[in-house]
């Protein structure tokens, strides 16, 4: 019981740490995954090293982000070396710029390992529930016809990140969606492996 307390605090501490990359650390950012972690979310697909490089890029643009991170729900598998983490979060972003921004509701859905000891993410992935936009210094104009190419509940994430260089390439995982049940069911068989 007492090492399960202990790799909880680990994994809840691994959550929090997503402030390293509001922060711009990097090397702390890079300490979150496994050499062989990868990432999925809107504006990322790829190795968690690669993401990191990509934030440092996103760091020196007009787009600012802010991550709030709940407690994760966290299951084990049998042997207390793996287990699948859904952390409620909230990013608030905001392109200087264009003087507009957005707040996001979202679930990371993560995979972790605990190898030598130490818990870090093999997978993240995102499922997105509810966004909105948010004008800072009053209304701007959305382009509509952008705007629809996305589900309603990150759209607004989508359209601040495509119009700040940073497109998404494909639909991603929403609340309730098959999407989502696919994640779960992959997530499931990988802790039972």
């Amino acid at each position: 019981m007492q090492n399960q307390l202990q790799d909880r605090q680990q994994l809840n501490d691994l959550m929090n740490c997503w402030m390293h990359r509001d922060l711009g650390e990097w090397d702390a950012l890079r300490e979150l995954f496994h050499p062989d972690g990868t990432i999925e979310i809107t504006w990322f697909e790829g190795l968690g090293s690669d993401f990191v490089e990509g934030s440092m890029r996103m760091g020196q643009s007009d787009l600012r982000t802010k991550h709030l991170i709940a407690a994760p729900v966290v299951t084990f598998n049998a042997r207390g070396d793996k287990a699948i983490l859904e952390t409620n979060a909230m990013i608030i972003a905001e392109n200087i710029k264009l003087n507009l921004g957005c707040e996001c509701h979202n679930r990371f859905y993560d995979l972790a390992e605990k190898r030598d000891g130490v818990w870090r993410l093999f997978r993240r992935q995102s499922i997105y529930d509810v966004g909105t936009f948010i004008f800072p210094l009053g209304l701007v104009e959305i382009d509509q016809s952008v705007v629809v190419n996305y589900p309603r509940e990150y759209a607004a994430l989508a359209y601040l990140l495509e119009q700040s260089g940073f497109p998404l390439g494909r639909i991603f995982a929403t609340r309730g969606s098959e999407l989502e049940a696919k994640m779960k069911a992959e997530a499931a068989r990988w802790l039972s492996a």
